[in-house]
């Protein structure tokens, strides 16, 4: 069951998206992805706040990527809120917005992973300022201090929008679809599902 609030008939209810809906190949859209995010270095991670129904975000710096840059990796503390979020519904989104107005979207599975061996595969200095030294030889912000831990984002699906032409040019597009009525080509939108994502 889909909401819908008219019938627009034979006519696209939706010509923003009709218009610039590209579909190139798997490869295509899953490079174009993988560089946007690489580009991007922050995204926001949004989880459900652990017995509730709300959601919550917080913006994370991107690790690294893996299979081919779909699949996201983050550092945290497992004593974080996120942790709890995470262990009691592992489905997040993941968020990626640029000064243009380029965008992506991947919804997958979350995994807080503590094994030392995959944490020190990823682990960075900069993660002492964040959960800091405390002094007992254990807390120390190094890699093999229990609470830095990773988050691991098993792409699902995903949207993006990668910007077309030049800011001018995108300009003329909005404000022509405003005088006309005609949807603007600003943007190659591209989806990636569950299928794709598989292969």
């Amino acid at each position: 069951m889909s909401y819908s609030n008219t019938d627009t008939g034979d006519k696209t209810a939706d010509p923003y998206k009709a218009k610039n809906l590209d579909d190139p190949p798997l490869k295509e859209k899953v490079e174009g992805l993988s560089t946007f995010i690489s580009n991007s270095k922050f995204g926001m991670l949004t989880t459900r706040i652990e017995g509730s129904k709300l959601l919550t975000s917080r913006a994370m710096g991107v690790a690294a990527q893996e299979t081919g840059g779909i699949d996201l990796i983050f550092h945290t503390n497992t004593e974080s809120g996120k942790t709890d979020d995470i262990e009691a519904d592992p489905e997040v989104n993941v968020s990626f917005l640029n000064s243009t107005g380029e965008w992506a979207s991947v919804s997958g599975e979350a995994t807080v992973i503590t094994d030392r061996d995959v944490v020190r595969k990823y682990y960075s200095p900069s993660l002492k300022a964040w959960v800091g030294d405390l002094g007992d030889g254990v807390h120390d912000g190094g890699p093999e201090d229990p609470r830095i831990a990773i988050i691991r984002v098993k792409a699902r699906t995903a949207t993006y929008a990668l910007a077309v032409g030049t800011s001018v040019g995108r300009g003329i597009e909005l404000v022509k679809g405003a005088l006309t009525g005609q949807a603007p080509d600003v943007n190659k939108l591209r989806e990636l599902n569950e299928e794709e994502l598989e292969e």
